[in-house]
């Protein structure tokens, strides 16, 4: 991942969709898991607002908001965040799920992002002003943020990245038996480096 950080770090990703199928190698471009398939077909992004590499794949180069756009109908796509990442990730955690719960996710999480990048949440009150910052009463973000549908979501977020162990982020999965190895895609150059991700989510759903 140090690898993939320094290209992009260095370059300005093009958001060019990959234009010839890549010949898809498990142990190369993925990784079987050993767990069954998901009975609806989707894909799942575990992150971190903490994790450099989660900032710079969603909001400098957009390979999650790509990879959504070019899914087939009737894919979901889901971005759960893990909480063993920095001081306030477990409070970060539910505000993520105050935010998915309220379909508000694409209003919170460039701010989210920069807050915590900047190490600027020192608890749940900053994360809050983040969600009042952006339209959302304090009455609102009071009243929901322990609520039953939240705690439902906070538990979903942790239960599957203990499911799917994962350790680092960002982390993509598909259909609940593919991972997505990102040492395996080519890192020539950034372009290149997030057609290969779009285009290995497209082959693997049809897997």
């Amino acid at each position: 991942m140090k690898k993939i950080l320094t290209i992009l770090t260095a370059l300005f990703a093009a958001t060019a969709v990959y234009a010839n199928e890549l010949n898809l190698t498990e142990g190369k471009q993925y990784q079987v898991i050993d767990q069954p398939r998901s009975a609806q077909p989707e894909v799942i992004e575990f992150f971190s607002f903490y994790c450099p590499h989660c900032y710079y794949f969603d909001v400098d180069y957009k390979i999650p908001q790509q990879i959504q756009q070019n899914l087939p109908e009737g894919v979901s796509f889901k971005q759960y965040h893990v909480d063993f990442l920095g001081r306030q990730s477990e409070n970060l955690s539910r505000a993520w799920a105050l935010a998915m719960a309220m379909g508000i996710e694409d209003k919170v999480k460039n701010d989210l992002f920069i807050g915590a990048q900047n190490n600027a949440f020192n608890s749940m009150a900053d994360i809050r002003q983040v969600f009042i910052n952006n339209g959302i009463s304090a009455e609102q973000f009071d009243s929901s943020i322990n609520s039953f549908a939240v705690n439902n979501l906070v538990n979903r977020q942790a239960k599957l990245a203990e499911t799917f162990n994962v350790r680092g982020v960002p982390d993509f999965y598909v259909n609940g038996r593919f991972r997505v190895n990102p040492e395996g895609l080519s890192n020539t150059n950034v372009e290149t480096f997030v057609s290969e991700y779009v285009e290995t989510v497209k082959q693997l759903l049809k897997k």
